[in-house]
This record gives C-alpha cells, sequence and structure tokens, in this order.
C-alpha cells in the first residue's frame, strides 16, 4: 500500500488497484490545534458545515507524512501510517484468529489474579487468549464482598439484565431458572432470548465442596465449522431458520426471533445461541422442518458429544470468563448434601474487552 500525488490529487494504491482519495475526506482529517482538541482526539469544528467544493491547492509528500492545504484556507500534516490504516480496514480483533479446539485442549488458559494487572501486559495476554479460545480462567480472584462487580467494572462496564448486576449461582427453593438447582446443565448459551445477547460472562467461583458440579465447555465454532464441512444442508437451515427464543417469568416475558447459526456479512461465523428448553420453532414447510429437526438433533449430539466437551472444577477464587456468542457451557449434576457450591455470575460486552485490548495495545506499545 502506498500513497501517490498527481496534479493536486492524492492516489491511494494497494495491491495494483489506484483511487482517488477525496479531498473532503483529507479536509475533515485536518488536525491543527484549532481543529482538534488534543486531549480528547475529537474534532473542535463540524464537517457538515464545511463548504461543499472542497479543493486541493497544494500538496507535497515525504516518507512519513502527507502536507496539504486546501481552499478555503485550511492546512494539515497527515501521518502517512494513519492513512493508511484507514484504507486498510484493520479490526485488531478480528485480526486475531481463532483457534478451534475439542476435548483434547490440554492448555485451560489459566492467569494469575494480582492487583493492578488490569493495565499489565498480563491482562493483553489474557484477553489476546479470550479471543483466540473464547475463555480465560483467572486464578487467585479475592472472593469476598462480590468481588465480581469491581472485576467487570475494571475492564468494561457491567451489563446489567433482569437477574440484576450479578447473580448468585447456587441452589435454592423456587428456582426461576434452572442454574440454581443441582441438576445438570447441558451446554447451552445464556440469555438466548434476549436482543441483543450478553456477549460475555464471567462467572466468579466463591464456595465449591462438592464432587460433582463440574463446569463444561464446548466450542460452538469448532462444532459448526464441522457441520459446515460434513452436514452441509444442516448447516445452512440453521444458518436460515429463524426460531423464537423465549424466557417467562413472574414479572417479565424477554423473546427474541434468531437463527442458530448466525453468520456475519462475509458469511463467516458470528454467534451460535443453542437453548432447547428455551426455542420455539416456526411453523415453516414441512419438508424444511423436516430438515430442520434432523439438523438440530445433529447439532444437539455433537455440542453434548464428548468429543467436543472439556470438563474442570471450579475452585474458590477461580473466574472464568467466557464468549457467550461462542461458547455453550454447562455443568454435570452435584449432591447439594456434600457441601456448598456458590458461583457468581455477571455480563459484559464486547466493547469492554476490545476497548480494553486496544487501549493496553497502545499504553504498552504493542
Amino acid at each position: 500500500m502506498k500513497i501517490e500525488l498527481k496534479d493536486n490529487q492524492v492516489f491511494f494504491e494497494n495491491h495494483g488497484l489506484k483511487k482517488e482519495i477525496h479531498p473532503f475526506w483529507l479536509r475533515e482529517r485536518v488536525n491543527g490545534n484549532e481543529f482538534i482538541d488534543k486531549k480528547t482526539q475529537q474534532r473542535l469544528f463540524d464537517p457538515t458545515q464545511i463548504q461543499e467544493d472542497i479543493k486541493i491547492n497544494n500538496l507535497s509528500l515525504s516518507s512519513d507524512h502527507l502536507e496539504v492545504s486546501f481552499n478555503d484556507g485550511t492546512s494539515a500534516k497527515l501521518l502517512i501510517q494513519n492513512i493508511l490504516k484507514e484504507f486498510s480496514n484493520i479490526n485488531e480483533i478480528k485480526e486475531i484468529n481463532k483457534v478451534e479446539w475439542d476435548s483434547s485442549l490440554k492448555n485451560l488458559n489459566y492467569f494469575e489474579f494480582r492487583e493492578n494487572f488490569f493495565e499489565e501486559e498480563v491482562m493483553y495476554k489474557a484477553l489476546t487468549s479470550f479471543y483466540k479460545y473464547g475463555f480465560v480462567i483467572f486464578k487467585k480472584v479475592p472472593i469476598e464482598k462480590n468481588f465480581i462487580v469491581n472485576f467487570a467494572n475494571s475492564i468494561g462496564s457491567i451489563r446489567r439484565t433482569n437477574f440484576g448486576e450479578f447473580f448468585n449461582v447456587k441452589s435454592k427453593p423456587n428456582p426461576n431458572d434452572l442454574a440454581y438447582t443441582s441438576l445438570a446443565l447441558a451446554p447451552h448459551t445464556d440469555n438466548p432470548y434476549r436482543n441483543p445477547v450478553p456477549c460475555i460472562q464471567m462467572l466468579h467461583c466463591i464456595e465449591n465442596e462438592v464432587s460433582g458440579g463440574l463446569s463444561t465447555l464446548v466450542d460452538g465454532y469448532t462444532v459448526t465449522e464441522k457441520l459446515k464441512k460434513e452436514f452441509l444442508d444442516y448447516y445452512n437451515i440453521l444458518c436460515e431458520i429463524k426460531v423464537r427464543f423465549q424466557f417467562v417469568d413472574q414479572s417479565i416475558i424477554l423473546e427474541d426471533w434468531a437463527e442458530m447459526i448466525k453468520l456475519d456479512e462475509n458469511k463467516n461465523f458470528k454467534q451460535v445461541r443453542f437453548s432447547p428448553r428455551l426455542d420455539f420453532v416456526p411453523l415453516v414447510d414441512k419438508e424444511k422442518l423436516e430438515l430442520y429437526y434432523l439438523a438440530r438433533k445433529k447439532i444437539s449430539e455433537l455440542y453434548n458429544s464428548d468429543k467436543y466437551k472439556v470438563e474442570f472444577k471450579l475452585f474458590p477464587g477461580d473466574l472464568l470468563m467466557m464468549d457467550n456468542y461462542r461458547l455453550l457451557h454447562g455443568r454435570t449434576s452435584y449432591n447439594s448434601n456434600e457441601g456448598k457450591r456458590f458461583l457468581q455470575g455477571c455480563y459484559i460486552d464486547y466493547d469492554s474487552t476490545e476497548g480494553r485490548l486496544k487501549h493496553l495495545k497502545r499504553k504498552l506499545s504493542l
């Protein structure tokens, strides 16, 4: 990629393709003290009020900078690397490639908590690992005074739901969700009935005195990629039909329509939703439903297969952070008469981890 000049025009060349950069695009990026607040990096002017017939009067190009003056009397000295970065459309998060994994995964991405590590390189490494594998486990996180709130808000901001700012996961009388029992929970994603679905879930172990109650994780990305390769008809129908996910409680009814496998604009993996106790398939053509039910059964078999599931015990102080768009989680049953099993959970959104990752990369010059 490079910048070229010709007859007071600026061109961006990439892989043999050359395009002119609109003069107004450059004019919006004037960066003198009278145009940009240096502390916030926000504009001090409204670009919608700039005259429409902006033209370039003079140009000069060095190895590092493009200097340009315009017919309205303004000028700018722009870093070439910043211009190229904008035109390359680099998404730092998407540049972190997902790693497919199954039950053979041995490294469970452990990182040890310490005071102020949210501003250190270890947090950058932890978040990078999170985007690769869809989860990380932080060890020795303080268990007193609902510390999960401090932890989550040190990365971003908690996403409050009808379950509260945070929620306590333990067996209790008259539960409004199966999570609050000692029953086994098959692999599932949380809150598929929400719009939007909470992106990231945290579960912090406070007490765990039982022999059962093991935590389970399944990589929905790995499973859906396998489905795509080996059962393309199943994959396509699960990407096509939107089902109604619904949660009913005494004071609220939550529902949303969505595909079980959601793709992005480039037809790549974006999200899975799976919670068979909460989904309601629409009445569509019988032939489509025949295929859909076969597909749902197959993906359920894969999600529940020992081949794709990792199983581990959370100990007091362990905090599991997992991608609720990518991973399914669950637990084995346990006997509450053996002792206490108490986890605290909360949700945050992607802008929390993305913003922290970008901040650390800038701060630490990584």
